[in-house]
């Protein structure tokens, strides 16, 4: 999941200790677990007076949380950068202007030589120690000439940064994020992740069921739980318990969360899927039927150049289990087409990977090389133009798919958990157990709360439906 995303409302009143409260505005590119990282900064500077802003124009502090995972994101990053430039020199060069996430820990030195007026700039690893640089940088940035501070911190710091994390008092809504692994080891061709992320890196379960009551307890009925490979995650358990949990037993202790009426999680890698989890869609309601469960490509040539170190028939394999424990799952998954040495039959038998497994959702992507990765310097580079066209062959299947499984809702009668409210007067939205939007005409009291809609109608990205009753199951 991609885009773009600001956060925050203007602050008002005073910090509790008394000192006036600053403003903070964080724009967030890329996954949902950067959204979940802009919030934990939020609350990091919080205590030392920085309350959220709606917009960047005039706030004491900006940081840019960037993805390095499309083509250009460096560059992208800089575009951005000049324009924030602009608003910290209206401000008379009194914004701190930070730039945080993958791009911040791929390129640390460049960005401080390139866009000298940035006064921090952090990895992923080290938001924790965000009220120390915001010192730092008061206390070395030259005043009234448009630099920056310089104060850089990309390192991977021995100490957990959960655990240095305060308990954040900002709620996140109906459904929420929850981090509960970071980094990866797969070290696959064309991915930045292990460099700009780490090794793989689990929670505790004891910190992530705290941190789940307190998403319950202020209002949250979904968590999403995330990771880079998160079904990778083996915690330490909880205590009075002993050794290590996988994620279908800490899904199952999620599950009995009072409050919490649907888990999802993502993003998974197929050789992470064990028994255990496969064992938890069959037996828990609260884990919702959809699954994002990348495959890349169709071709096992294709797949081990891209070092994924499973095949075709092993994903098509797991499928079939996952299918068999929970009947109504619905998949999505990720694929890059054009990665370097594939052929048109490598091309072909992705189409037909995609006809046998059939996707409710998907994100397809051109192959584009990721400076220091294995395959940017890789023989055989398909040309754009086949790329380009292999692309909008597969994304075309895939509409297709994703029409039919909509159209296939028409008719059904589903649980929905409804969000907010819709573009219409006196419509409510809600998300489908498969993730999709559902409109109905419904009274503001059944949000966050989940009931049975009939689906009237498919459109291109939602579902339109009427309330059976409003009976509340949640």
């Amino acid at each position: 999941m991609t885009g773009t995303e600001r956060t925050g409302t203007e602050g008002t009143g005073t910090e509790r200790t008394g000192t006036e409260r600053k403003r903070l505005h964080v724009i967030t590119w890329g996954c949902q677990m950067n959204v979940y990282d802009s919030g934990r900064m939020a609350d990091v500077l919080a205590p030392i007076g920085y309350a959220p802003a709606a917009v960047p124009d005039g706030a004491d502090m900006v940081i840019l949380n960037t993805c390095h995972i499309r083509d250009k994101a460096a560059e992208k990053v800089f575009s951005e950068l000049g324009r924030l430039r602009r608003l910290k020199e209206a401000t008379g060069n009194r914004m701190i202007l930070a730039v945080a996430g993958c791009v911040a820990q791929a390129k640390g030195a460049e960005i401080l030589v390139r866009a000298p007026y940035v006064d921090i700039v952090l990895g992923p690893q080290t938001y924790h120690r965000l009220p120390e640089m915001v010192a730092r940088a008061a206390r070395t940035r030259s005043r009234g000439n448009g630099r920056g501070a310089g104060v850089i911190e990309t390192d991977f710091p021995p100490e957990d940064k959960f655990d240095q994390l305060p308990q954040s008092d900002a709620p996140q809504g109906v459904t929420a994020f929850l981090t509960v692994q970071e980094g990866c080891d797969k070290f696959c061709s064309f991915c930045v992740v292990p460099y700009t992320r780490g090794a793989e890196q689990s929670r505790s379960a004891d910190s992530i069921l705290r941190e789940a009551c307190h998403l319950a307890a202020q209002g949250a009925r979904e968590i999403t739980v995330l990771g880079q490979n998160v079904n990778a995650w083996h915690g330490e358990a909880p205590a009075g318990s002993s050794g290590a949990w996988g994620l279908g037993r800490l899904l199952r202790a999620l599950a009995e969360i009072p409050g919490l009426c649907r888990l999802r999680y993502t993003t998974s890698h197929p050789r992470d899927m064990d028994d255990d989890l496969i064992g938890a869609h069959r037996d828990l309601p609260a884990l919702m039927p959809y699954l994002h469960l990348p495959v890349q490509s169709g071709s096992d040539r294709v797949l081990a150049a891209m070092n994924r170190k499973h095949s075709a028939a092993d994903y098509r394999r797991l499928v079939e289990r996952l299918r068999a424990a929970r009947p109504d799952l619905a998949l999505s998954s990720d694929f890059i087409v054009g990665h370097p040495g594939e052929t048109e039959a490598d091309f072909e038998a992705t189409m037909a990977l995609v006809r046998e497994v059939r996707f409710a959702q998907a994100y397809s992507f051109k192959y584009s090389p990721r400076p220091g990765t294995p395959a940017a310097g890789a023989a055989m580079q398909v040309a754009e133009a086949d790329k380009d066209r292999r692309l909008r062959t597969l994304q075309a299947l895939l509409r297709d798919q994703q029409g039919e499984f909509a159209a296939g809702c028409v008719g059904l009668d589903l649980a929905v958990l409804f969000t907010g409210f819709g573009r219409h007067p006196g419509q409510i939205v809600g998300r489908s157990p498969f993730l999709q939007p559902v409109h109905v005409m419904g009274q503001a009291g059944l949000i966050g709360t989940e009931s049975i809609v009939r689906i009237v109608a498919d459109m291109p990205n939602s579902l339109a439906g009427t309330l059976v009753e409003e009976r509340r199951i949640a």
